[in-house]
């Protein structure tokens, strides 16, 4: 049995050590998705996004190139949540960078590093447009957005939103309300209900990829805080379809007895085989459900666009 030492950044220790307190000692042990992406896990989600079986990013794309113009509307400030590399936002700022008077964008994300190589990139292709990045968790706004109020669109992409649970997506939207005025818009992208069979060939690929993927979160806290038993190969890929919930969930199933001590936290963890770490929900709407539970928040208006197949939806909505 070996301790690995982390070689993270303190806040990252005391952020993932915060959420361990907060799910690993549950029942069932949970660990917050925001842990797939170290190095490794951006790359490997960036061509989970390629496969033929993961249809959420191609089908959110459609949705964007066909609606641009429409959801960034009258817009002068765009406010992306989790904007990662910004990639996939760029058709809507090739409409917002026409905008006459000028326009703004606020990419907002956690990762400082990301922020500052996508700021540049951007200037360099959108000279009109003014890029101000925000480093933060996008879950805990506690002020004004930037831009004019009722001028902003709140953008918030990737059916990141099935994330969160039904307790943690109500937080989220009234954090949201709180934070935006009257005539603001917020835009946001979901999953749609679908055959159980290809939502989890979405999430198991025949090439291994998304096992791989969800195996190095192993890695990735056995780098980040001080801990002992932590295996990978103790661990297999599950993805499973809960219905009754209607979400995927995804786990780390122990193959064998595992018993994972958190030195720094003074605790441990003991999982016999066949107990499982579930390390995603993603849940999965019905078309018009989403903006139902916005109107119960305050947002009102709604919009809704879904790619042909009718995969995936966007919705849009305004603050009353």
């Amino acid at each position: 049995m070996t301790t690995t030492k982390p070689v993270a950044d303190p806040a990252d220790t005391a952020a993932l050590e915060a959420d361990l307190l907060a799910g690993f000692f549950d029942d069932p042990p949970t660990v917050s998705p925001r842990w797939f992406y170290d190095e490794k896990g951006s790359v490997l989600f960036d061509r989970i996004t390629r496969l033929e079986e993961y249809y959420p990013t191609r089908a959110e794309a459609e949705i964007l190139r066909a609606r641009a113009a429409e959801i960034v509307g009258d817009t002068t400030t765009l406010v992306e949540l989790g904007a990662g590399t910004c990639e996939k936002t760029r058709v809507l700022l090739d409409v917002l960078a026409g905008r006459e008077g000028g326009a703004t964008y606020v990419p907002v994300d956690i990762s400082t590093e990301m922020l500052e190589e996508s700021a540049r990139s951007l200037a360099a292709d959108y000279p009109g447009l003014r890029i101000e990045p925000v480093a933060g968790d996008f879950l805990a706004l506690d002020g004004p957005l930037p831009g004019e109020p009722g001028g902003r669109l709140v953008l918030f992409l990737g059916g990141t939103v099935g994330n969160f649970t039904e307790a943690q997506r109500a937080e989220f939207f009234a954090m949201l309300r709180g934070v935006m005025d009257p005539g603001d818009r917020f835009a946001v992208g979901f999953d749609l209900v679908k055959k159980p069979e290809r939502l989890v060939d979405a999430y198991d690929d025949a090439d291994g990829l998304t096992a791989e993927f969800n195996l190095n979160m192993l890695d990735v806290i056995a780098a980040t805080v001080p801990c002992e038993g932590l295996d990978p190969r103790d661990f297999r890929h599950e993805a499973v379809w809960n219905e009754r919930e209607s979400r995927i969930e995804m786990w780390l199933r122990a193959a064998r007895d595992v018993r994972i001590e958190f030195p720094g936290l003074g605790l441990a963890r003991t999982l016999a085989a066949g107990e499982g770490i579930r390390t995603e929900i993603a849940r999965k709407f019905g078309a018009n459900g989403l903006v139902e539970e916005l109107a119960g928040h305050g947002f009102g208006r709604p919009g809704v666009w879904t790619d042909p197949a009718g995969d995936f939806g966007v919705g849009v909505v305004v603050v009353d």
